[in-house]
């Protein structure tokens, strides 16, 4: 550990560092900032080179379960426990946009990435989807500078009854594929345990890839046609796309609750209850 932040007392449920601008190399550790969601509803910014927090705001009435920043870095996209999105400005510290269209649901996802103008018919330089816990993904176009936001797609997965309750059930997750232009990738509890490849062009599934167990965490590598997942049973797989012979490791003593490529695509990060890995990808 380099550098330790202030922690308030509230309890820090996710957080996400600022992208750098495009076209420049890695950003001098004096403007790296992290951005950070409370269970008090609060989002608060972070310098990490001076170590103190640098604004706060309070988008939300209920805890935090997402976060992440724009494109650009921004604008700040936080969802609730409650299915509440908000949008948030760091510059002026005012949140611009509030939507409840997953509203009741907690929001398991937060992604945006960059998409070419009129891509898909809509206006916006920017992408951005949301997960809910009750298997809903919606997919929005956003200027955010011409105060423009519009919905590009919803999906909704089936699934069997939960017996336990929604709260024991594998998380839903998606992300957009960074090798495969206008697609996501989606899975969570359904009727089938597999991954799920969705056109936002065509408006359907383009195929499938079956699973061991439902998916606890994902991560797609932004350098080569690889997916990372995490489950329950202490396994982390790498995927080869669109097809290929799966590779599982071992290591963790628990759940692998989080994978997360590292912008090179040359390691992976896992981490469960108690330890945190860092894999080197020499084959990937």
């Amino acid at each position: 550990v380099t550098r330790s932040l202030p922690i308030p007392l509230q309890s820090c449920q996710c957080l996400a560092w600022k992208p750098r601008p495009v076209g420049l190399w890695p950003c001098p550790s004096k403007s790296q900032h992290v951005v950070a969601g409370y269970s008090d509803g609060t989002v608060r910014v972070f310098s990490v080179s001076r170590t103190e927090m640098e604004l706060k705001m309070h988008p939300h009435t209920a805890a935090l379960t997402a976060i992440t920043y724009s494109t650009d870095g921004e604008m700040i996209l936080s969802g609730g426990k409650d299915g509440i999105v908000a949008v948030s400005s760091p510059r002026t510290g005012m949140t611009i946009h509030v939507l409840a269209d997953h509203k009741g649901s907690p929001i398991t996802v937060l992604q945006c990435t960059r998409k070419q103008y009129h891509d898909f018919g809509v206006e916006g330089g920017e992408l951005w989807l949301a997960t809910s816990s009750d298997r809903r993904v919606s997919v929005w176009a956003s200027d955010w500078l011409q105060d423009k936001c519009e919905l590009l797609d919803w999906l909704s997965f089936p699934a069997p009854a939960g017996p336990e309750g929604l709260d024991s059930l594998p998380p839903s997750l998606a992300a957009f594929c960074p090798w495969e232009h206008g697609v996501l990738v989606y899975m969570g509890f359904g009727l089938q345990k597999e991954a799920l490849f969705y056109s936002l062009r065509k408006k359907q599934v383009l195929r499938k890839i079956s699973l061991p167990a439902f998916a606890t965490s994902l991560s797609l590598s932004p350098a080569a046609p690889f997916m990372a997942m995490g489950f329950s049973d202490r396994l982390l797989r790498l995927q080869p796309c669109p097809a290929g012979d799966p590779q599982d490791y071992a290591g963790h003593d628990d759940t692998v609750h989080l994978c997360r490529f590292a912008p090179s695509g040359r390691r992976l990060l896992t981490a469960s209850h108690s330890a945190v890995l860092v894999w080197e990808l020499t084959g990937a």
